[in-house]
């Protein structure tokens, strides 16, 4: 069952970037997260969230193109974070590929080839549903210990 959630949609330009990280650390902090698993978190989005830019923007005209991001916590046994990044951009032609730690197809950016291979080190897991011409949905979770009772 979804305890709570919040809804982000920047303007596809990296300067936006920082914007979304203090949403996510500011989310996220309300639940039982340590410092690390906290850094590991805005460091994930960051990475999912430039790689939208970069690569799901890549040669088109971003005056009208956003990102979308959603967060939730679904509450079980353990709280999970879920967090989807969406584009409707050009999409990833090959997924596989995309993922094999080290590949880019931009080896002149900082970060080349290592954006996929962070999220799935730094999230429990990272789901990428992309459609040519149509755009690209990364799911990432992550199980949150749930805070101790003081009863």
């Amino acid at each position: 069952m979804e305890k709570n959630s919040v809804k982000i949609q920047i303007k596809a330009l990296l300067e936006n970037v920082p914007i979304v990280r203090v949403a996510i650390s500011s989310f996220v902090s309300n639940y039982n997260v340590t410092v690390d698993e906290l850094v590991e978190i805005k460091t994930a989005v960051s990475e999912a969230v430039t790689n939208s830019i970069e690569h799901g923007y890549e040669n088109i005209d971003k005056s009208d193109k956003y990102v979308v991001i959603n967060a939730s916590i679904i509450e079980s046994e353990e709280n999970i974070l879920k967090i989807e990044i969406e584009d409707t951009g050009i999409g990833i032609d090959d997924i596989e590929l995309a993922t094999t730690p080290a590949y880019t197809s931009k080896p002149e950016l900082e970060h080349a080839g290592l954006r996929f291979t962070i999220m799935q080190t730094f999230m429990d897991e990272m789901i990428i549903d992309s459609s040519k011409d149509y755009g690209t949905k990364i799911t990432l979770t992550k199980k949150l210990k749930k805070k101790k009772s003081n009863g």
